[in-house]
């Protein structure tokens, strides 16, 4: 493992961690304005233009090229602002169709997430002739990715931990030539919970083999551990006070009490108008209670929580997304990087019991520069850790105002 060189004096210096550690902010690659400028293949031009896409947003034009060039990279970007087209574009313009082995893997710590970053990449990458993407995760039938493997060897392959795993152990994916390991989520990924998977592929990689981490956070435990994985990483990182997103305004509402909180909500969706709307609660019990109190009063709302089969998450997701219903209470299992263009209003029911959430669940409203609106629910019991989240980001969240209506409306 290369150390890291020592900071340039005249670079800007970077505290993202309450420990004081200092990172600094790789300036050797300076941003490229446009996506013509960029230098990509044609067939990858027009996928990009095709998707929707005009101009790079800021993590693109900083993260595409270096990717391009072979570094490894660390990327800590908010919310929205397009972390999953950075790396889906650096590995299409990678990718050799031509070649018969597996080149890119991209690693993501839920289903939903992963099938969301392999949509991203198999439409912008529709034109690349030859061009094979597979998706591995867990719900879908074991029997069925077998004989897509076996029939075709895919030259990209997004998936999750337990499912890539199970794949490299029986022999039916082989990386031993890959290109291009990417972490989505990067925070998420190196945690307790998926630690040991991660690098279990990890090892299975060659030292050739270039590494990517994008995360919307990146704590200073996780920093430590990406000195193991990269070799003198290129770094974008966003400081902790500059996290909270462009066009977000955030509000807190103080309820009495627990009990008090469904009157509230009732009041509140009552006098505002919104396109659409995601309500975070902690509990898949309170997700369920307050869809059923909700529906009681004449609302139609979905939920979706992890005891749901998959079937019925991906119709649910389905519908909200093709705005079929306007209201989704949810548990955590949507607040990293579902995207719904739409979703104007995040109403926190529940203040997240990780701090390190709050960040991501906001992020569904402002997708992309797009307006949006927090609004927290706080009881006299959530006061303290309100506080802990504004000097976690070093943000403010105000008293919801009267006008609320007006402000989303702008």
């Amino acid at each position: 493992m290369t150390s890291n060189p020592s900071p340039n004096p005249n670079q800007p210096r970077r505290n993202l961690t309450n420990t004081g550690r200092d990172i600094t902010e790789s300036t050797e690659y300076p941003p490229v304005a446009t996506f013509d400028a960029m230098n990509l293949k044609e067939p990858l031009l027009h996928g990009i233009y095709s998707y929707g896409f005009e101009k790079p947003s800021v993590i693109q034009q900083k993260g595409i090229i270096p990717i391009v060039k072979g570094r490894d990279l660390v990327a800590q970007a908010q919310s929205g602002t397009g972390k999953t087209a950075t790396f889906a574009i650096s590995s299409l313009q990678m990718v050799d169709p031509t070649k018969n082995f597996t080149q890119v893997l991209i690693l993501s710590p839920t289903r939903e997430l992963a099938m969301q970053s392999h949509n991203v990449i198999t439409q912008i990458g529709m034109y690349i002739e030859g061009l094979n993407i597979i998706r591995l995760v867990g719900g879908d039938n074991v029997g069925d990715a077998i004989r897509r493997l076996e029939s075709h060897t895919p030259h990209i392959v997004v998936g999750t931990p337990g499912r890539i795993n199970h794949m490299l152990e029986s022999e039916h994916l082989d990386i031993s030539h890959l290109r291009l390991f990417i972490l989505d989520e990067a925070d998420e990924m190196l945690s307790l919970g998926f630690q040991d998977a991660v690098l279990e592929v990890n090892r299975r990689l060659s030292r050739n083999c270039q590494t990517v981490l994008v995360s919307a956070t990146m704590p200073n435990e996780i920093l430590e551990i990406t000195d193991r994985l990269l070799k003198n990483p290129v770094r974008i990182l966003v400081p902790r006070d500059e996290l909270t997103l462009d066009g977000l305004r955030q509000f807190y509402v103080i309820v009495d009490k627990e009990e008090h909180k469904f009157d509230t909500l009732v009041d509140l969706y009552e006098a505002i108008s919104v396109s659409q709307c995601v309500i975070f609660c902690n509990f898949k019990r309170k997700v369920d209670f307050l869809a059923q109190s909700l529906e009681d009063k004449q609302f139609s709302v979905s939920t979706i929580h992890g005891s749901m089969s998959q079937d019925e998450r991906n119709q649910i997701m389905k519908d909200f997304r093709e705005g079929n219903t306007r209201v989704l209470i949810t548990t955590d299992l949507l607040a990293r990087g579902i995207d719904v263009q739409q979703v104007s209003l995040v109403l926190n029911y529940d203040l997240p019991q990780d701090k390190e959430n709050y960040i991501h669940r906001i992020g569904r409203s402002a997708r992309f520069g797009r307006k949006g609106i927090a609004i927290n629910f706080v009881t006299q019991e959530d006061a303290s850790q309100l506080k802990e989240i504004q000097e976690f980001y070093h943000t403010q969240i105000d008293e919801m105002p009267e006008n609320i209506n007006d402000l989303l409306k702008q």
